[in-house]
């Protein structure tokens, strides 16, 4: 018999910037929904990926001198990276600029333009380059982009365009005949009320004032917008149109679409028209998710109030992060972050209930049973309490696990692990050890620990993959029947174990310091205005973060002195085949003309900051002494731009 199949997904990111936490909410939360799904024995497809192509890419690109595939290609790289140190576990990792999806997309269009639903006309109108996006007048907000409030230009050019308002009825009807579509239901009563019944207008597919895009095959100078662009990822990455459709057979309608809310309008209305136009089945479910705010506003890089998800994870771990992220907001409703909010997470959680439970157990299976425990019973008054809350729970969390209530799961956990700290406190198992006549009371009290331990293992391992298998290494937890998730339902599964002290898995935090350091370390990689731009966090680092550190050697262009401060020059600096601006505050030490042609050793990797407004991408590498001599850090043999430094 086949396994049960569930396709989640992600939308695949924009990367004209590296993403920061708000982006991870999303991919996190659809990590933990595959994990799970997997730990229940679905054959599971997991999508993300990145969307590559716009015009706002191919003008990014320009500006640094490159290609935009080779723009893209170091932002996917670090997007990948991102995945990992979270422990995203996707199963595909789409691209646009993939040939099969270019392909895949060019068929839709050619259909869509053969079936009488796309045709050609002109585009007159208002269009906002950050969003990618084309508004009416009425649609504007104060004559600027509903939403993301920057100024838009008017367009006119040749271009195709979808029938979208043809499917502004069937929409409706579809939505209110299938109440779970889009959820939760605010978002569905924001699309039916504030877009599809004051009327849907036509859509602009294709673009002719760039370049960078998948070609309309039959009209040579059009590219084909995001819209069809984008959106058909969910089925091109599933061998949609190809030779081998067989994934797409498998793993289509998608169970759900998981996306901030910011874009539903497009998943909801755009996309389940395109695929009524195909003939093809809408997906299952589309869930947006509401917002990480800071201070009320939503984090974007130009305010300046982004975090950054590498930089929490190597303080904390990724369980820690990935932990807060599912706790902390109700998915679906908006959700504030602070560092505060985070460390008292980690501290009150982890640390305290969780963290505090095994090493508890460990100490008393060790102290009073020589490291070594059996099924003993000899029952107590409480046992039957938190065996039946044990196996209570599953079936709870499983319930708010469909209905993507991950924080409502957590609650559920979190009750079963602070009920089982009680248990200790209630059969007081220090007591019982000092009573030759109790031991076996003593050893059924710590099978208990030991066996609501497992089960919470196993309830934990989609929302922290690292945490189980350290909590099982401790309490000796080594036979597999024992950590399926169907083990859950039965309460006693284990039989003997031989415990080991370990580290503690979750060390508490000192709110005051850590919060000072977290500033400090912060601020790095916010706008800088002023002329400091090297700024250092204190204590010693790993030699896996200093690997992390992308040295290369670059070749000095062009300098320039930047207006009105002293210590900084603009550079450019040409590495391999790639050309980055980059400002150093080293104009006191060195002229323009003194650095034309030099050699210099650039860290390639940091974010991109602006300095007194000018836009730097790195830093070149210096020294100085405590009588402020600075010189640059060089080679001492020629050697081509571009070269690494290791």
């Amino acid at each position: 018999m086949s396994k049960k199949t569930y396709y989640i997904t992600t939308p695949i990111y924009y990367p004209s910037d590296k993403l920061h936490i708000g982006h991870s909410y999303t991919t996190v939360a659809a990590d933990t929904m595959a994990r799970y799904k997997k730990l229940r024995g679905y054959d599971v497809m997991f999508l993300t990926g990145t969307d590559e192509h716009g015009q706002k890419i191919e003008k990014k690109a320009k500006e640094n001198g490159t290609t935009p595939k080779k723009y893209v290609d170091n932002i996917v790289d670090w997007v990948k990276d991102l995945w990992k140190v979270m422990d995203i576990s996707y199963d595909r990792f789409i691209r646009t600029t993939d040939d099969n999806h270019i392909q895949t997309v060019q068929k839709i269009f050619k259909t869509l333009y053969e079936k009488g639903d796309i045709y050609k006309s002109y585009y007159e109108g208002w269009y906002c380059t950050p969003c990618e996006s084309f508004y009416t007048e009425r649609q504007l907000k104060d004559g600027k982009c509903p939403d993301c409030g920057r100024p838009v230009e008017k367009v006119r050019e040749e271009a195709y365009f979808f029938k979208l308002s043809k499917y502004q009825d069937k929409l409706i009807e579809y939505i209110e005949k299938h109440p779970d579509f889009i959820q939760p239901q605010s978002r569905q009563n924001e699309m039916i009320n504030n877009f599809l019944k004051p009327g849907l207008e036509d859509l602009c597919v294709s673009r002719t004032s760039f370049d960078w895009g998948v070609p309309v095959e039959f009209d040579k100078g059009h590219i084909v917008y995001v819209w069809i662009d984008a959106l058909s990822n969910y089925i091109s990455a599933l061998g949609f149109g190809s030779l081998d459709d067989t994934e797409y057979q498998k793993y289509w309608p998608a169970d759900v679409h998981l996306m901030g809310k910011e874009i539903v309008r497009f998943h909801t209305i755009i996309w389940p028209a395109i695929l009524m136009a195909l003939d093809l089945p809408l997906p299952k479910q589309i869930f947006g998710h509401g917002w990480l705010v800071i201070d009320g506003e939503k984090m974007s890089k130009s305010k300046g109030n982004v975090v950054d998800p590498k930089l929490l994870v190597n303080r904390y771990g990724s369980d820690a992060i990935r932990y807060f992220l599912m706790r902390e907001i109700a998915f679906g409703q908006d959700g504030n972050f602070t560092n505060e909010a985070l460390i008292q997470r980690i501290n009150s959680d982890l640390a305290n209930d969780l963290g505090n439970l095994v090493s508890r157990t460990v100490a008393m299976v060790i102290k009073y049973c020589d490291g070594r425990l059996s099924n003993e019973r000899a029952r107590t008054e409480f046992d039957e309490e938190i065996e039946t809350m044990a196996v209570e729970t599953v079936k709870k969390v499983e319930d708010a696990m469909e209905q993507l209530f991950f924080s409502h799961a957590l609650v559920e956990i979190w009750h079963l692990v602070r009920r089982t700290n009680k248990y200790i406190d209630e059969t007081t198992p220090w007591i019982l050890a000092k009573d030759s006549d109790s031991k076996d009371k003593l050893m059924n009290v710590l099978y208990h620990l030991v066996e609501n331990l497992r089960i919470i293992s196993i309830l934990i391992e989609p929302f922290m993959p690292q945490t189980p298998s350290l909590m099982r290494e401790q309490l000796g937890i080594t036979q597999s029947q024992c950590l399926t998730w169907e083990s859950t339902r039965t309460w006693g599964c284990l039989k003997d174990v031989i415990v080991q002290k370990g580290d503690i898995i979750f060390p508490r935090i000192d709110m005051e310091k850590e919060l000072e350091s977290l500033k400090k370390t912060q601020n790095l990689g916010k706008k800088q205005e002023s002329d400091d731009i090297v700024g250092e966090e204190d204590g010693l680092i790993s030699i896996d973060d200093f690997e992390k550190v992308e040295l290369k050697v670059g070749e000095v262009l062009e300098c320039n002195k930047v207006k009105g401060a002293d210590k900084l020059l603009v550079s450019k600096i040409k590495i391999g085949n790639e050309i980055r601006q980059i400002v150093s505050g080293i104009a006191r030490h060195y002229s323009p003309e003194q650095m034309i042609g030099k050699k210099v050793i650039v860290v390639t990797n940091l974010k991109p900051v602006k300095l007194r407004g000018v836009l730097s991408e790195g830093m070149i590498l210096a020294a100085s002494d405590t009588h402020d001599h600075l010189v640059l850090g060089t080679i001492d043999k020629d050697i081509e731009s571009g070269s690494s430094v290791k």
